[in-house]
C-alpha cells in the first residue's frame, strides 16, 4: 500500500512548508480537500515544493464548476507537476450544492459519469486537434479554438479519482474512473459486500478490471504515547464519527452492521444543534470498528492487516504518529 498523507486545508501562505514537511517524511502523494480554501490553488503550490509525490485534490467539488473550468486547472497542474497530478472530485451532498453552492442537484450519479466523459473530451481535443464534439444531459462542449487551446503538455492525461460511497457513484467509478476515493465513514466489512462488488460490477459494464482502479482509503487511527494524546486523537475521531453519522448520506454503512438506529439519534441532535453532545452518543464498538486502535508502533501492521486486498493506498486521518511511528507504518504498509 502507498501512504498519503491527506489535509483539510491551510493558508496558502502555509502550504508550502506543510507539503515539503510531508515530502521530507516520505509520503507517497500530497492531497488537499475542499473546505475552507480553493483546493487547485493549494495543488498549485503544492506542486512547487513536492519533489516526487503526487500532488492531488481529494476531493473538490465537482458540480459548481464546469468540466471547461476544471480540465483547464487540471491540465495545468498536469503540467506544472511534470505528470504527478491527481484529480479527485466529489458530488458533495444535495443540500450543499443547492443552498451553499447554489447550483442544480440531480442524478448525481449519471451527472459524475457525463462531467468525467466531458473531460476527457476536452483533453483529447486539446491533445489531437480534433474537432470538440461533446453532447450530454447536463453539460455541452462543442466550441474549441486555437487561441484557446492550450499547449500539449506531453504526459497523459490527469488521473481522476471519484469519491464514492453508494452503489451508483460506486459503479459509475469502476466504469469511468482510474481511482475510487472511499470515504472516511467506512468499514472493511462495507468495502467487502458493498464497496468494491459495486466498483467491479461498473468496470466490467466498461471491460475494466479492478486493478484498473486504485482503490484510495482515509483511515481513522486512535494512537498516541501519552494518555493525552490519545485522548485528544480518540475526541477528534469520536467528533469525525458522530458528524458523519448524522448525514443521511452516510447512513447505509452504519445500517449494514444493523446501527441504524444511531444515525436517526445522531441527525435528530444535530437538527436541534446539539453538536458537544454528539461524540459521546458513539459506541465504543461503533468506534473500534471504524478506526483502527493501537500503539504508535503497532498502526502500520494493524491497518495492513485489516484493509489488505481492499486498498492500494491510504492516509492516516487524526493519528498523533511521531516520525518514528510514521516511518514504521509506511514500512509496513509498503511490505504488504
Amino acid at each position: 500500500m502507498k501512504v498519503d498523507e491527506v489535509t483539510y486545508g491551510h493558508p496558502l501562505a502555509e502550504t508550502a512548508e506543510v507539503v515539503a514537511n510531508a515530502r521530507e517524511r516520505g509520503y507517497d502523494g500530497w492531497f488537499v480537500s475542499e473546505t475552507v480554501h480553493d483546493p487547485f490553488l493549494a495543488a498549485a503550490v503544492a506542486g512547487t515544493v513536492s519533489g516526487e509525490m503526487q500532488i492531488g485534490t481529494a476531493i473538490a467539488v465537482a458540480f459548481p464548476r464546469s468540466p471547461m473550468h476544471v480540465a483547464y486547472a487540471a491540465h495545468d497542474l498536469q503540467a506544472m507537476t511534470g505528470g504527478r497530478f491527481v484529480l479527485g472530485l466529489g458530488s458533495q451532498i444535495k443540500p450543499h450544492i443547492e443552498k451553499r453552492f447554489s447550483t442544480e442537484w440531480s442524478k448525481p450519479a449519471a451527472r459524475m459519469r457525463e462531467y468525467v466523459l466531458a473531460l476527457r473530451a476536452i483533453w483529447h481535443a486539446w491533445r489531437t486537434g480534433e474537432r470538440l464534439s461533446f453532447r450530454g444531459e447536463f453539460t455541452s462542449h462543442t466550441l474549441m479554438t486555437p487561441f484557446f487551446t492550450p499547449a500539449d503538455h506531453g504526459h497523459p492525461d490527469p488521473a481522476v479519482w471519484l469519491a464514492a460511497v453508494g452503489p451508483l457513484m460506486t459503479r459509475v467509478t469502476g466504469e469511468v474512473a482510474d481511482g475510487l476515493l472511499a470515504h472516511a465513514f467506512t468499514t472493511a466489512r462495507y468495502l467487502t459486500e458493498v464497496t468494491l462488488p459495486n466498483l467491479e460490477e461498473g468496470a466490467a459494464t466498461a471491460g475494466r478490471d479492478r486493478s484498473d482502479i486504485e482503490v484510495v482509503l482515509p483511515v481513522f487511527v486512535v494512537s498516541g504515547r501519552t494518555e493525552e494524546q490519545r485522548a485528544a486523537s480518540e475526541a477528534m475521531v469520536r467528533g469525525q464519527l458522530s458528524f458523519y453519522g448524522s448525514t443521511p448520506a452516510y447512513k447505509g454503512v452504519l445500517e449494514l452492521h444493523g446501527w441504524g438506529e444511531l444515525h436517526h439519534r445522531l441527525h435528530n441532535a444535530s437538527l436541534e444543534n446539539r453538536w458537544e453532545e454528539m461524540p459521546a452518543m458513539i459506541p465504543t464498538e461503533v468506534l473500534e470498528t471504524f478506526a483502527v486502535i493501537a500503539e504508535p508502533d503497532e498502526v502500520g501492521a494493524v491497518v495492513r492487516d485489516r484493509y489488505r486486498g481492499l486498498a492500494d493506498r491510504v492516509s492516516l486521518s487524526s493519528a498523533q504518529l511521531d516520525d518514528q511511528a510514521l516511518a514504521g507504518a509506511r514500512a509496513a504498509l509498503r511490505a504488504d
